[in-house]
């Protein structure tokens, strides 16, 4: 079972987020991650996946236009995508920069696309998603990870 781990990142930032992420999809057994960039992503890796993990750096408190521009180009796929399970991520400048209003733009378009959305777990944060100010720090890597590991669980669970 495949889950689509989907940014774009200017800095880097998000992208050390993402590989975090992604290491959590793959420390579920049956579960593998595909990291892809908003300039790399296909309508079949969308397809492919029993779920998305998108993410962005904040810009103006919502998702960068790249990864809008998927989502848009995409919308198409819609009700194939329909039941699948959908995340969100973000990493912003300043620590009141609007990760979690850009986390719910992307929350929102994955609820659009029909997605199951979960929210990293109690043992992380317990909240929208996982987000870092800068850099991921050693905690943030963590609760990427976790978010990871609880979109692979929640798809198998689903009988994907």
């Amino acid at each position: 079972m495949q889950i689509l781990v989907l940014y774009y990142s200017k800095s880097g930032n998000t992208r050390q987020l993402a590989e975090a992420i992604a290491h959590g999809v793959d420390s579920v057994g049956g579960a593998r991650a595909v990291l892809k960039t908003t300039s790399e992503v296909t309508r079949d890796d969308f397809l492919s996946s029993s779920g998305v993990i998108a993410g962005s750096p904040v810009y103006f408190g919502v998702m960068a236009a790249d990864l809008k521009r998927v989502i848009d180009e995409f919308v198409t796929l819609r009700k194939k995508m329909e039941g699948k399970v959908g995340a969100a991520f973000a990493t912003s400048g300043d620590p009141t920069g609007g990760k979690e209003t850009t986390m719910f733009s992307i929350i929102q378009a994955l609820m659009i696309y029909g997605m199951i959305i979960v929210g990293d777990p109690m043992s992380a944060t317990g909240h929208y998603g996982t987000a870092c100010v800068g850099a991921p720090d050693d905690m943030a890597r963590e609760n990427g990870a976790k978010l990871g590991a609880r979109v692979a669980e929640t798809a198998l669970k689903l009988g994907f």
